[in-house]
């Protein structure tokens, strides 16, 4: 697994010494971590697969030459198509440390070559981890470029709703009505729907995930997105302390969010459509609950109450109108069935 990771909190609390989230198994394999701009973290992402994908490409011409040396049959095991599951990735990493063995026994370059390009024929899973300030706001004309094409890379948005590292400033992540840095008041506009503006392309796996409120839910989008062939973009409800309230209640409040339909769970998957599936699964659509008790848990939206009662009660019918017409679209959605050809549009090999 390789992470591209934006500057923000999730470079500050996962890569940061001396204690880090990310760990190495017993026989000492794990992440490679890397932290980039603010501004282009997606584009670096993408970097990290077309680099994997270069490296790979040219480790099967050296393996096609040296095929008389290797031998035909285990050059083909080598490059063979398979299903990736983790039974097969640890035979494959077996046939690599075989495939070392033989390499070293073979005097020429080419073998040497070839034997520090080797580990780039076990596939590679790419992320790129980043805030909303990144991903909605600062660095969205990247990750759009991303999700345009059809690179096989996993996008993680760690949604806080607000420029957490910077001090809280309001962001188009921000929820209507929630008070931080230039919208004091409360954020008049509502909140940017990356998820629906993504599922448009047809092509991008895309989900929102709430690990509080549904742990097994979260875990499927992940490994969905982790087994899609192409661009994923998972979006995941962060609690922050900008939001006011006491973090270890954090898992109750995204409960709140799922239930009241600020947060609904879905997964777009365009796979389903083979099988003549509507795409998109909507996991929960809210509606246990009024938005506004919700919104009365959290010191974003509760000091817009104190001060301009009137203009919370206004911020909150609006917010209960707006959960409700997403979920509406949701609905209407997940209701389509579309042909293979028609969800998964044109694939783009090239980076424009």
């Amino acid at each position: 697994m390789l992470i591209a990771n934006a500057t923000g909190c999730s470079s500050i609390y996962g890569g940061n010494l001396p204690t880090t989230p990310y760990a190495v198994d017993r026989n000492g394999r794990g992440p490679a971590w890397a932290n980039s701009l603010f501004e282009d973290n997606a584009e670096f992402g993408l970097g990290f697969r077309l680099a994997v994908e270069a490296q790979r490409a040219r480790a099967i011409a050296l393996l096609q030459k040296l095929s008389s040396d290797i031998g035909e049959t285990f050059v083909q095991e080598l490059t063979g198509t398979w299903e990736r599951t983790e039974q097969n990735i640890l035979k494959m990493r077996e046939r690599v440390s075989g495939l070392k063995k033989k390499l070293s026994d073979i005097d020429s370059a080419e073998a040497q070559s070839l034997k520090i390009l080797a580990d780039y024929l076990v596939p590679k899973s790419i992320w790129i981890f980043g805030g909303d300030g990144w991903a909605y706001d600062i660095g969205y004309g990247g990750l759009d470029h991303v999700l345009s094409l059809n690179h096989n890379v996993n996008i993680l948005v760690l949604d806080t709703g607000v420029y957490s590292n910077t001090g809280g400033q309001a962001s188009k992540a921000t929820p209507l009505g929630a008070a931080a840095k230039f919208a004091s008041s409360g954020k008049a506009m509502e909140k940017k729907d990356l998820g629906l503006m993504a599922m448009s392309y047809g092509h991008v796996y895309v989900a929102s995930i709430a690990l509080g409120a549904n742990t097994i839910q979260s875990i499927n989008a992940i490994l969905e997105a982790e087994s899609y062939e192409g661009p994923s973009l998972i979006i995941a409800y962060s609690q922050c302390v900008a939001h006011g309230y006491d973090l270890k209640q954090g898992p109750a409040q995204q409960k709140l969010a799922v239930e009241s339909g600020m947060w609904p769970l879905y997964r777009f998957d365009p796979r389903r459509a083979a099988s003549g599936d509507p795409p998109l699964t909507i996991d929960a659509q809210g509606g246990k609950i009024p938005v506004q008790e919700y919104m009365q848990n959290e010191t974003r939206f509760k000091v817009v109450e104190k001060i301009n009662p009137e203009g919370f009660k206004s911020f909150a019918e609006r917010s209960q109108a707006g959960a409700q017409r997403r979920i509406s679209i949701y609905r209407h959605l997940s209701q389509l069935r579309l042909s293979e050809n028609e969800t998964m549009g044109k694939k783009s090999e090239d980076v424009e």
